[in-house]
């Protein structure tokens, strides 16, 4: 497209490569087709100057940005690593995605090719900070994948303006690396944090222009399981256990005051999300977040004891609940890190934004990392709407998000250097 950024270039034509993970495969990466993207990351990083870029047989790809400090100052500095994911969500399909870019004057943002899919500014009150700038949107029958192909755009757009000042601006070694699975909660499992190399890092996977992410949910998932005994209707009298019937009393331990829907903030909920089965066997799946590791506690006592009670209801079915924890709120690790998160905000705010520091409602890979030992605080990508048919991105925060990824590279040379002459 003539006369866009590169960085909002780069993401379209990411966006367009289907590389969509699922939760049914039990292999990492989840689908083949993420490679297609792994492959293309790849040769586009050597041909900025990435010689060392490769993607492993995990779909992880990792490459290095030299220091050009001199021999005898680049060991002061450390070794900064960005990460973004490069699979998109099983919400929404992620075939013949195609984006579009609008002027954006004020309006309701009705999409081409399903007019019933309309980006309301009453949804949306951030789109009035955007009037006149332009927009990256779907064309209503797909997601858009900004989550998290904007990251992966802006973190490569970074790193080839970074390569092309040369000697001009002075940072120590770089650390990128590029992972799948990251919306199905597995992709961590797949990166060799040694071989990424870094001794803190970013995820570039936030959302909102300015937006810094140092504190998560606690999370747990689970699953309930019905079991009854299926027979031929016309004979069932004293045999059929309809697994079903007990589905009612099941869905009335997920409170409605409690749900994603109805939470805000610092609100925990309970969240079943899906359902499948018939008479015989019934499972329903369902996610738990709190941002207090006590208060998921709490939460999955309450079920646990919620299931035992349905299940005295219905002594002819077998009802089982099976609850395990899956990330932890990284606030409790970058707590011991202050200078890895003011870094981000100074960076941030050098390019003229509004910080926004917020708990977020969900998790990142980083939240991951911080727990492995490598303290990862979220920087935004600037797309709202994440995993649906309404999501769109702002070129102008894609913008800076690349300065602000410069910007953490710079202002934290400066400060290790300037420690060390303290020192």
């Amino acid at each position: 497209m003539k006369d866009i950024p590169k960085v909002a270039e780069r993401f379209i034509r990411y966006a367009k490569i289907p590389t969509q993970s699922s939760e049914q495969s039990k292999k990492i990466p989840s689908t083949e087709k993420q490679f297609k993207l792994a492959h293309l990351l790849v040769k586009e990083l050597i041909e900025i100057g990435l010689k060392d870029a490769q993607v492993d047989d995990k779909c992880v790809v990792y490459a290095t940005i030299p220091s050009n400090l001199p021999k005898d100052l680049g060991s002061k500095v450390p070794v900064i690593g960005f990460n973004s994911h490069i699979d998109t969500s099983p919400s929404e399909s992620d075939e013949n995605i195609n984006p579009q870019v609008i002027e954006y004057q004020g309006e309701d943002i009705i999409l081409p090719k399903d007019n019933t899919v309309i980006i309301k500014q009453k949804e949306n009150p951030q789109l009035s900070d955007y009037i006149g700038t332009r927009i990256i949107t779907t064309d209503g029958t797909t997601l858009l994948g900004a989550d998290d192909k904007a990251g992966v755009a802006e973190i490569i757009t970074a790193a080839d303006e970074l390569i092309k000042f040369g000697s001009k601006k002075l940072h120590g070694k770089i650390k990128l690396m590029f992972s799948p699975d990251e919306e199905i909660g597995r992709g961590y499992k797949a990166v060799d944090l040694k071989k990424f190399g870094a001794d803190f890092a970013y995820t570039v996977d936030g959302g909102e222009m300015g937006g810094l992410d140092i504190a998560n949910f606690n999370a747990a998932e689970g699953s309930i399981e019905i079991k009854g005994y299926n027979v031929h209707p016309g004979t069932a009298y004293g045999l059929m256990k309809n697994s079903l019937r007990a589905i009612p009393e099941i869905i009335k331990l997920f409170p409605k005051e409690m749900a994603p829907e109805t939470t805000k903030d610092l609100e925990p909920y309970y969240h079943p999300f899906m359902i499948k089965g018939n008479v015989g066997n019934v499972s329903l799946h369902f996610i738990l977040r709190n941002f207090d590791a006590s208060g998921l506690d709490e939460q999955i006592k309450f079920l646990d004891n919620g299931v035992k009670e349905v299940q005295s209801k219905f002594p002819d079915l077998k009802i089982s609940i099976n609850t395990k924890k899956s990330y932890k709120n990284m606030k409790e690790i970058l707590d011991k890190y202050p200078y890895i998160v003011d870094i981000a905000r100074k960076a941030i705010q050098k390019t003229g934004l509004k910080l926004i520091e917020k708990p977020i409602r969900g998790g990142t890979d980083g939240t991951r990392y911080s727990f492995m030992g490598l303290p990862t605080p979220n920087i935004f990508t600037g797309g709202f709407n994440f995993h649906s048919k309404k999501e769109f991105i702002p070129i102008i925060a894609m913008e800076k998000a690349v300065e602000t990824i410069l910007n953490v590279i710079y202002i934290a040379t400066k400060r290790f250097l300037e420690e060390d002459v303290k020192n």
